[in-house]
């Protein structure tokens, strides 16, 4: 008899892929960082980035914790299909990011002299469409199994940080279409 997985496993295996492609990411991201700085690039805001470490990896965390020490969590069948459109939307948008600055992505706030903005793909819409995902990722992946606690929690704590990142980014750029 074959069973089905549970709602826990089935999120379980969403979190672990998710950790999988984060891994991966930062490889992709080091590996540009590196290339940059090798082109003469210049770091923004480097103080901030710790930080930023930090709550994603507490982030991934808490998903697992919290619905571990809350086993009666309200999972509604709606808010988990919409959860993992969004996780999937999410994920889809921000590897056409990853895509479309080649290898100018990076988890770093990175200006190479000589480099051109991007203005191609997401960023024909948003100024900032990875922090788009980001938020909309902090929020989803946690209610996939109903961790509230952990979608609002991080949420303002990613307000919190996006506010000097952004300001940060916004320097950045304005410095690069001065070049």
């Amino acid at each position: 008899m074959v069973s089905l997985l549970t709602s826990y496993q089935f999120y379980l295996i969403v979190i672990g892929i998710t950790i999988a492609e984060r891994l991966y990411e930062l490889k992709v991201a080091n590996r540009n960082y590196a290339e940059s700085m090798a082109k003469g690039g210049v770091e923004f805001g480097s103080s901030h980035y710790p930080y930023m470490v930090i709550m994603h990896t507490l982030f991934l965390i808490a998903c697992l914790v919290e619905p571990k020490l809350n086993s009666s969590l309200a999972i509604h069948p709606f808010i988990s299909i919409v959860a993992i459109l969004c996780i999937i939307g999410s994920q889809t948008v921000r590897w056409w990011i990853i895509n479309t600055l080649s290898t100018q992505w990076n988890t770093r706030v990175v200006v190479v002299p000589g480099a051109k903005r991007v203005t191609s793909g997401p960023f024909r819409y948003l100024t900032h469409p990875n922090y788009t995902v980001v938020a909309t990722e902090l929020i989803a992946l946690p209610m996939l199994h109903g961790a509230w606690i952990t979608a609002l929690t991080f949420t303002i704590a990613n307000i919190i940080l996006m506010k000097t990142r952004i300001t940060i980014e916004n320097e950045a750029l304005r410095l690069l279409a001065n070049e």
